[in-house]
């Protein structure tokens, strides 16, 4: 049998106990599947004192993750410290200049740096591989990079946050209000103390940012991402929507045009019979077009130590096999630069709402600001005020003058018109709040 495979494993948190576990309780499967065995030789953290579940006796402790990097006795680094910059940068450079092969479940890290780290590793000949950094236990890394290699792949989306899932999921079944979801969720683990990361929607950008790169083989670049989170979403919205036949979920969209990539994350309204409308909870869906597969939808856990595990492990036993494949599936110096796509019509159109002021003249001048934009509505509704709809928190109205909650459904039309439409519609003081606006997304 040919030697041990050994583990440098930076960060011993929920994944990486996770995975402290599933090789312990795996070893010998994963001995025969790969044909040695599997060891965590050393580990890192910033507490070796702290309690945590796994049993981390006979292993040994690295205070430094950069040491542990360039540790001799390793052969992977398992990076699962977390962030883009710092000491998680420092140590995956470390460790792939020192020739080791590199798994990681950073996603900020390879959103920002990707491209560069890939050409380190290549020049270096070790692997850098990442399952876990997209979409938790589910492997959509390996189906785009390696299972759909013989499609042009012109689509990639999903819900890729299981924390903004879970809570809009809650919003709509109990018609409770974003903040009082937010705090259960926060209860419960699911979100984070600062829970601006997830809700606002970066983490989806970043997990978007290595999908786009290895769906259409372009350099990562987070940076181009249109970035919106699910803060401003209330039960009048998702009132709204189930009314008109949709449900509201965070997604993110990268798609190929003609005149280069979109890339974008919002708030999005999803017929209510399609697939992705009914992925609830902290699950997660990444949906991909392709041109002889056809469409490919993979749904599961998103996150969580025991999925999470799973994907690095994955990646692990790749290499253990002697398997080292270009991280985004084409030679880092032969990946694109990424060319933004220019403006086009949004074919599922928008919905909007309005809280308007109840004054003779104010349905005529909104309709005279959509029509200036070109804007064409497919219908509008009179609402409830939104005070009236049940969880909802807002500030009380202005006295004595009584407001109307509209709702619009728009054609087909391109997101400038409607956010200046928007502008000139809050300039002219019909509104007490701000618009809201949610694309409509026809999948």
């Amino acid at each position: 049998m040919a030697n041990p495979l050994k583990l440098g494993l930076a960060g011993i948190g929920t994944v990486g106990t996770g995975l402290v576990r599933l090789i312990a309780a795996r070893t010998d499967v994963l001995r025969e599947k790969t044909g040695r065995p599997i060891e965590i030789v050393a580990v890192s953290a910033r507490n070796k004192r702290k309690k945590r579940d796994a049993d981390l006796s006979g292993i040994r402790f690295v205070s430094d993750p950069v040491a542990l990097a360039r540790d001799p006795e390793i052969d992977v680094f398992v990076e699962l410290i977390g962030g883009e910059e710092g000491i998680a940068k420092e140590a995956v450079e470390a460790a792939l200049l020192a020739g080791k092969h590199v798994v990681t479940a950073n996603k900020a890290l390879l959103a920002h740096h990707g491209t560069a780290l890939a050409a380190m590793a290549e020049k270096n000949g070790v692997a850098l591989n990442f399952e876990g950094a997209v979409a938790g236990g589910i492997p959509v890394v390996k189906t785009i990079r390696e299972g759909l290699q013989g499609n042009d792949i012109t689509r990639v989306f999903g819900i890729l946050n299981g924390t903004c899932n879970y809570i809009l999921t809650k919003m709509e079944r109990e018609g409770r209000d974003f903040a009082d979801v937010l705090k259960e969720a926060q209860e419960q683990g699911y979100a984070e103390a600062d829970p601006t990361f997830d809700i606002g929607g970066f983490d989806t950008a970043h997990k978007l940012a290595l999908l786009t790169s290895l769906a259409f083989g372009t350099r990562t670049n987070f940076d181009a991402i249109y970035v919106e989170g699910i803060e401003t979403i209330t039960p009048a919205d998702i009132e709204a929507a189930s009314d008109l036949g949709f449900r509201i979920k965070l997604l993110g969209v990268a798609l190929r045009t003609d005149s280069g990539i979109e890339q974008r994350v919002h708030p999005t309204m999803l017929q209510k019979d399609t697939a992705i409308a009914n992925v609830d909870g902290v699950s997660n869906c990444v949906a991909i077009d392709g041109d002889f597969i056809g469409d490919v939808m993979l749904i599961g856990p998103g996150a969580g130590g025991g999925p999470t595990a799973s994907a690095v492990m994955s990646d692990i036993v790749d290499i253990a096999r002697g398997t080292v494949l270009r991280p985004f599936g084409l030679k880092a110096s032969n990946l694109k630069a990424y060319k933004k796509a220019a403006m086009r019509t949004h074919e599922g159109g928008y919905y909007i709402r309005l809280s308007v002021y109840d004054r003779t003249g104010a349905f005529a001048a909104i309709a005279q600001r959509m029509a200036a934009q070109g804007i064409s509505l497919e219908s509008i509704v009179q609402r409830r005020p939104e005070s009236e709809v049940p969880g909802q928190g807002r500030s009380p109205r202005k006295k004595g003058e009584p407001q109307a909650s509209v709702v619009m459904v728009t054609h087909e039309t391109t997101e400038a018109a409607v956010r200046k439409a928007l502008a000139a519609i809050e300039r002219d003081g019909h509104v007490d709040a701000k618009p809201q606006m949610i694309r409509i997304e026809k999948l």
